[in-house]
């Protein structure tokens, strides 16, 4: 029987923890969904804080400043982001993250990543957000990058010659203008067959009412 394929552009930042969230009930909808359509998902370049220094900046700093929040406040917060993220299945450790960092290099990775495949892709968009939110490590840092492509089945030696020569810089820049030319501000968002906007990290049972409804109208393959 031939099912409707949905493209999908998941338009994201690995600093970004809603888009940890987001990910992970996307994907639970998605096996709620198997056999019933078929995707391909690619993951799309927003850098949350684009102007950030290569040294980073301590988080309760960072989100009390560009937020407005107290420190107590971020503290909450966090305590309602492991929740959230305990439904879906994603750990975060908040007292290991003690810092924001730049990511623009993660996105370079990714951009190549996605050229082997969209498995691969995926897997060190993965290790990318498990390093971050669940070691405190800097996903732009050359050896954490090396190690998640090399745990998401990528050659690190060919990550390497990525990562030093600059490659893909320019098509990253293109990529960010782009979305943001369309109106993406926030992250995650999810734009399915390239005219669904769904946005923030949503609940798996959202993302499959919604994938159900589009898949319903798209051509079947």
């Amino acid at each position: 029987m031939n099912r409707p394929t949905l493209s999908i552009d998941f338009v994201s930042d690995v600093v970004c923890p809603w888009c940890a969230v987001g990910l992970n009930g996307l994907e639970i909808a998605l096996q709620r969904l198997a056999g019933e359509l078929d995707v391909q998902i690619r993951f799309q370049p927003f850098e949350l804080n684009p102007q950030m220094p290569p040294e980073g900046e301590d988080i309760v700093e960072h989100l009390s400043r560009k937020y407005g929040l107290t420190p107590e406040q971020v503290r909450r917060n966090g305590d309602a982001l492991r929740e959230r993220g305990a439904t879906v299945g994603f750990d975060f450790d908040l007292v290991r993250r003690a810092r924001t960092w730049n990511t623009f290099d993660a996105h370079r990775l990714l951009h190549w990543a996605g050229e082997q495949g969209p498995d691969r892709q995926r897997a060190l968009k993965h290790a990318l957000l498990k390093a971050y939110f669940g070691a405190g490590e800097n996903p732009g840092a050359r050896e954490v990058l090396l190690r998640a492509a090399e745990t998401a089945g990528l050659d690190p030696q060919e990550a390497a010659r990525v990562f030093d020569a600059g490659t893909y810089a320019d098509a990253v820049r293109a990529e960010e203008r782009h979305w943001l030319e369309l109106g993406i501000h926030s992250v995650p968002s999810v734009i399915v067959q390239g005219r669904h906007l769904i946005q923030g990290g949503q609940p798996p049972e959202v993302f499959e009412q919604a994938l159900r409804q589009i898949a319903a109208a798209a051509p079947v393959a």
